[in-house]
């Protein structure tokens, strides 16, 4: 039977060909280092893109439908193949789903002089076929405890369409249903997939250095709780996103994930940021899901689109790029360590999110606060692209960066 280095070794086409993570994570931090290039200039009105999206939707979908559609499809074509025992996408296969990923994104720039149907279509065509190669290989390999994971990328792929819904009848889909959907499946996956690999993650570093404070063990009866409660409350929030009871039971998942999180000994890490920022990234899973409680029960605290960002820019931003640096460093066969300017990275990405929250905050300075922003996040994941491109592409590159 073929294994996978063999596979990849008979592979004689471009060197990004031969894993999903590498098409697909340098493509996504590419792209969004052009996007926010793009929308600095849209918000002041300076620019105007040829999209039938107006553009605080155009930036919303294509961070979180564009961007974080290529981190789910890397992570997830690398991480089946373990899941399964099945081998990986590569070559011209997996050229054409990063293809697929990139017409969806052209066509949304160029929406406003195309069928809406058919620009719906065009973007939609991508996460289809992705599910339906995930679905295929965990059916074959009998993979049934990961037929969640199917299904939230189904309903991720539902938000979209929701959102194209939304925006062809002129309606503001940057808070429209199929965000919320997508930004709520977002956010369950890091919820379901963080919750196994941070605590392992944690455990093996803790191991190797002998500690005597382990993590909790991932999905206990108390994990398979706080899961449920964040469920009810996302749905909540989806239907229902300035009601009472919803502002409750964001309020109660919040709780019930940060005592997760601190399961997880997380301040035993720090002297391997590469493994704290995981936990970081976690954290903003509990932190919107307050913040958002508190614009809820006692508007004004945050502005609905700052808490929001603590999920959108904080959680799916920070996790990815946690994911990103060290899926790369493991595939590629460097040391799993941090150097400065990963942890650079890392920490521009966070200043990114406090300053674009504050900037819902204190709406008098949201200006100057939303630059600052996209010039951290620019500063961010263009650092990525160039620190790990090489490694990304095959490039001789340094062995600890």
């Amino acid at each position: 039977m073929t294994s996978t280095a063999e596979q990849m070794r008979a592979w004689t086409g471009p060197a990004i060909l031969t894993y999903g993570f590498r098409p697909f994570f340098f493509g996504a931090a590419v792209w969004t280092v052009l996007a926010m290039a793009l929308w600095v200039p849209m918000l002041s009105g300076h620019l105007m893109l040829p999209t039938a999206f107006d553009p605080v939707s155009w930036h919303a979908h294509e961070f979180l439908y564009g961007y974080l559609g290529a981190v789910v499809a890397g992570f997830l074509l690398t991480a089946v193949p373990n899941w399964t025992g099945r081998l990986p996408i590569v070559g011209w296969p997996l050229g054409g789903l990063a293809a697929l990923w990139l017409v969806g994104r052209v066509a949304v720039i160029f929406s406003a002089g195309l069928p809406g149907l058919l620009v719906a279509a065009v973007d939609l065509a991508f996460p289809v076929v992705l599910a339906t190669v995930i679905g295929r290989e965990i059916v074959a390999g009998r993979n049934w405890r990961n037929l969640i994971v199917l299904g939230m990328l189904a309903v991720f792929a539902l938000g979209n369409a929701l959102f194209h819904w939304e925006a062809a009848r002129g309606e503001y889909a940057a808070q429209g249903y199929g965000l919320r959907l997508g930004l709520g499946a977002g956010v369950m996956m890091i919820a379901v997939i963080g919750g196994r690999i941070v605590p392992s993650f944690t455990r093996n570093w803790l191991v190797k250095r002998r500690s005597a404070v382990l993590p909790a063990a991932p999905m206990q009866p108390f994990d398979k709780g706080a899961l449920a409660a964040l469920l009810v409350a996302l749905v909540l929030w989806v239907a229902l996103p300035l009601g009472t009871l919803t502002g409750f039971a964001l309020a109660l998942a919040a709780v019930l994930h940060a005592l997760r999180l601190v399961r997880w000994a997380g301040h035993h890490t720090f002297a391997e940021p590469l493994v704290t920022v995981l936990h970081a990234g976690y954290a903003f899973v509990p932190l919107g899901a307050l913040a958002l409680a508190a614009e809820i029960l006692a508007p004004g605290s945050f502005g609905i689109a700052g808490a929001q960002h603590f999920w959108m820019a904080g959680a799916i931003g920070l996790m990815t790029l946690a994911v990103m640096t060290r899926a790369t460093l493991g595939h590629t066969g460097q040391d799993l360590r941090a150097g400065a300017g990963t942890v650079m990275i890392f920490l521009a990405l966070i200043l990114s999110v406090f300053a674009r929250v504050a900037g819902g905050v204190w709406p008098e300075f949201s200006s100057p606060l939303n630059t600052l922003a996209g010039l951290f996040w620019t500063l961010a994941f263009g650092s990525f692209a160039v620190i790990y491109g090489g490694l990304l592409l095959r490039l001789p590159a340094a062995k600890r960066i």
